[in-house]
């Protein structure tokens, strides 16, 4: 169970450091740190942490009316957790802004968890998707929670896609990110050659691909592989590998990134026989 509440009256005490400036240091980092944010996500956190997925969270900051509501969530984490409370008034000039939501915790990433590591991890049947070129954080986030919907077993992006254990991706994906295994920062055609040299099936999502995603034939090992929102695949992965599209009526250039993850991953998934 966490520790008790310690108040928080200073909004530049040392202890709770790791939370000033919330949105600029969510774009210089945070030293092997991220903050996740709302209610959903700390008990995802809490989760994670009991689960032995190598994420912990460091510490906690709550508004303090919302001690009492989060009681059952903070029994999930360990002793050691310092959890602090304070006013509205210290909580925003803490956090930087106005945050209405009031629940933040600092969490620390596993360490040395390569994309090989990642593979042989995986089972003998496995569904993975991969992001290249993801610059967007809502759609890293919703891309997560499609992966988590429809049963992937890891999320792989490619050293150019954004860090999805950014804030908002984070909140985004209502903390799939901290359950979904994802290894990021190979190249996009080394990574593809890790997973085809692992025995998957490599299939690019295009408008413009060779067969509906409806006809991917059912395999033991699937890589569903998306790119950027508006550019797409680079045509070398395009030609590399088989592609297929999602089918639709003309007048529109394509869907967005997570939409259509979310279209391709259930047709795969049932075709696997993962959902019914």
């Amino acid at each position: 169970m966490a520790a008790l509440a310690i108040r928080i009256d200073d909004p530049s005490d040392p202890r709770i450091a790791g939370f000033v400036a919330i949105r600029e240091r969510d774009l210089t980092g945070r030293e092997g740190r991220f903050v996740a944010e709302g209610t959903v996500v700390l008990r995802v956190l809490a989760q994670a942490g009991a689960g032995g997925r190598g994420f912990e969270a460091e510490a906690i900051l709550l508004l303090e009316n919302r001690v009492a509501g989060v009681a059952d969530i903070l029994a999930g984490f360990p002793a050691d957790v310092p959890v602090y409370v304070a006013s509205a008034a210290v909580f925003d000039a803490i956090a930087g802004f106005h945050m209405h939501r009031g629940v933040l915790a600092l969490g620390r990433k596993p360490e040395g968890v390569t994309a090989a590591d990642r593979v042989a991890a995986l089972p003998s049947e496995s569904l993975v998707l991969v992001g290249c070129g993801l610059s967007n954080h809502d759609n890293a986030g919703a891309i997560f929670r499609n992966a988590a919907a429809f049963g992937a077993d890891a999320v792989f992006l490619d050293e150019t896609s954004c860090d999805p254990l950014y804030r908002k991706a984070i909140r985004v994906s209502v903390g799939s990110v901290l359950m979904v295994p994802f290894s990021r920062g190979l190249p996009a055609e080394e990574l593809l050659a890790t997973l085809a040299g692992a025995g998957f099936e490599i299939w690019g999502l295009s408008p413009r691909g060779e067969v509906p995603v409806g006809a991917i034939p059912a395999a033991r090992r699937i890589a569903l592989v998306v790119g950027a929102e508006g550019e797409g695949l680079p045509q070398a992965i395009l030609s590399s590998f088989r592609t297929a599209r999602i089918p639709q009526r003309p007048g529109l250039d394509s869907l967005n990134v997570a939409t259509a993850s979310g279209i391709a991953l259930y047709q795969i998934a049932l075709a696997m026989g993962r959902i019914d």
